[in-house]
């Protein structure tokens, strides 16, 4: 069974301009990479869970942020690269990128000192335009944007 994870992106409309709020995953692996490496907040959870649970606990371990209010809807799953199931919530809101403070994990650093370092899930979190999130965003998650502009399309109409 493919593992299951959950996430919520929040968006907003600035002057007639979708913008997503992303994150940057912690870490050596992540430190040089920007275009493909951003992501939805977002974490595993087990067959059973609720996802909008899942995704609201992500949320707020990842930016240290209760969700903002709003109503979710709740996208088409993407499957990522390496197998994960990805469920993922839209939610319209607001959040202030400054204020956000990522949990943290563990791992010996460099590979075979015996050190073992922490380092936030997510080191840095902005706020994209759609056009710009296209190329930071992991390419197994992209496709979740264009099903956020056809929700806000409709949202419009």
């Amino acid at each position: 069974m493919p593992k299951l994870s959950a996430g919520l992106l929040l968006y907003r409309i600035t002057d007639g301009v979708v913008e997503v709020l992303l994150g940057h995953p912690g870490g050596p692996f992540w430190a040089r990479r920007d275009d493909g490496a951003w992501s939805i907040p977002k974490g595993e959870y087990t067959d059973g869970e609720d996802p909008w649970a899942a995704a609201q606990r992500e949320f707020s371990e990842e930016l240290g942020s209760t969700v903002p209010p709003g109503e979710p809807v709740r996208l088409e799953q993407v499957k990522q690269a390496g197998g994960k199931i990805v469920t993922v919530f839209a939610v319209r809101g607001d959040l202030d990128p400054d204020t956000a403070v990522s949990n943290t994990f563990t791992l010996e650093w460099p590979k075979g000192s015996g050190n073992l370092r922490e380092f936030p899930e997510i080191d840095r979190v902005a706020w994209f335009p759609v056009a710009a999130a296209r190329t930071r965003l992991l390419a197994g998650q992209v496709p979740v944007l264009d099903q956020l502009l056809r929700h806000v399309g409709a949202e419009r109409e």
